[in-house]
């Protein structure tokens, strides 16, 4: 028998729906019910969510300074409100918790019309829009970071580090001991930043490896994420370079790729550096320029301020730049090894744990 339901609200970028997803998973092995709020883009990541119901309810997010496109806006943000109060009301949950976007806007205000427990989780180290319009009508707010940027004054008492959740594959590699590459063995090389990041890297990495000495070169076993349309061209120029290298669109394992790696190369969205943090692994990051609030510059200069990443800004950076950056690391292990036990120092494995049970306090059932 369930204890009682618990829902969460989360769309748009996987950023929001993966710690939504892990957060689900353990609420279920408490024996509460989950449902999902989402908007219109979060029917990509259906099937798969661990939820009893998906509900989807209208959203909208402010881009432009047009009159007409933000009265648009506020319209579907409104007409979303309403319908999230109607089903509020039919399902009654016992607490509510939004993970960023403004898809999680309409139903948290909702809830704080009908009296219900809310929380918002920021993933990232400066707290992004959305949860700044909503820190000061919820009822707690969960942090993936000490000292979180860009909260309101009024909301630092709501505040709660409980860590950024990840997938049970990312726990389980974390187990894993960082090995820095011997004096004559293989480099363990992965690269990986998503679509926007993939193309820059695909750019930009291989003829900075190209650029490594012959004895650093071929000790080199790439492992790099790349656009299709990418993948011919940055093959070929391995294979001329004499580089060993697997390119793919997407790898599924990817904790097991990051947990075997000497060094990795990413951009620094929320979930990178959390998976870096737990998993333990030295990272050079580069963040995404022009990014909203520069989200990804304040996450990589959290991993590169407690001494467990290299942040290098994208418009500073050129093939040669990258490569004496790699080798400096490459040649002194000492330095890769230091740095996978300070990033590790400030993981937190257990944070689907410590947000799970804030979710049961607010519910009452603590």
């Amino acid at each position: 028998m369930t204890r009682g339901l618990i829902m969460l609200a989360a769309g748009g970028t996987g950023g929001h729906l993966f710690p939504a997803f892990a957060l689900a998973e353990e609420l279920a092995r408490r024996d509460l019910t989950v449902d999902l709020v989402t908007d219109d883009r979060g029917d990509r990541y259906g099937t798969g969510f661990p939820a009893r119901t998906i509900h989807h309810i209208p959203s909208a997010t402010f881009a432009g300074r047009s009159p007409v496109a933000a009265a648009r806006t506020m319209k579907a943000l409104l007409t979303g409100v309403r319908r999230a109060y109607v089903l509020l009301g039919e399902l009654k949950p016992r607490a509510i918790i939004g993970f960023g976007g403004y898809p999680t806007f309409p139903p948290l205000v909702a809830a704080r019309l009908r009296g219900i427990k809310t929380a918002v989780h920021e993933q990232n180290a400066v707290m992004g829009r959305a949860n700044r319009m909503l820190a000061g009508r919820v009822t707690a707010i969960a942090a993936s970071w000490d000292g979180t940027s860009h909260l309101p004054p009024s909301a630092m008492s709501k505040i709660r580090v409980t860590g950024n959740p990840v997938r049970n594959a990312v726990i389980d590699w974390s187990r894993r001991n960082y090995e820095a590459p011997d004096a004559t063995g293989p480099i363990r090389l992965i690269v990986f930043g998503g679509s926007q990041g993939a193309r820059f890297f695909s750019d930009a990495v291989p003829p900075a490896l190209a650029l490594l000495p012959e004895a650093v070169r071929r000790r080199l076993s790439v492992v790099q994420q790349c656009r299709d349309e990418d993948l011919p061209r940055v093959r070929d120029f391995y294979r001329s370079a004499g580089i060993e290298a697997e390119t793919a669109p997407f790898f599924k394992n990817l904790p097991e790729r990051i947990a075997q790696s000497s060094l990795v190369i990413a951009r620094s969205g929320a979930s990178t550096v959390t998976e870096l943090a737990v998993l333990g692994r030295p990272s050079i990051l580069v963040p995404l320029p022009h990014a909203l609030d520069n989200d990804q510059l304040h996450n990589a200069r959290r991993l590169a301020e407690a001494g467990g990443a290299w942040c290098l800004e994208q418009q500073n950076l050129t093939p040669q730049s990258l490569a004496d950056a790699i080798e400096r690391l490459l040649t002194e292990p000492s330095r890769l090894v230091a740095a996978a036990r300070a990033v590790k120092a400030i993981g937190k494995p257990d944070a689907v744990i410590l947000l799970a049970d804030l979710m049961e306090e607010l519910a009452g059932l603590r």
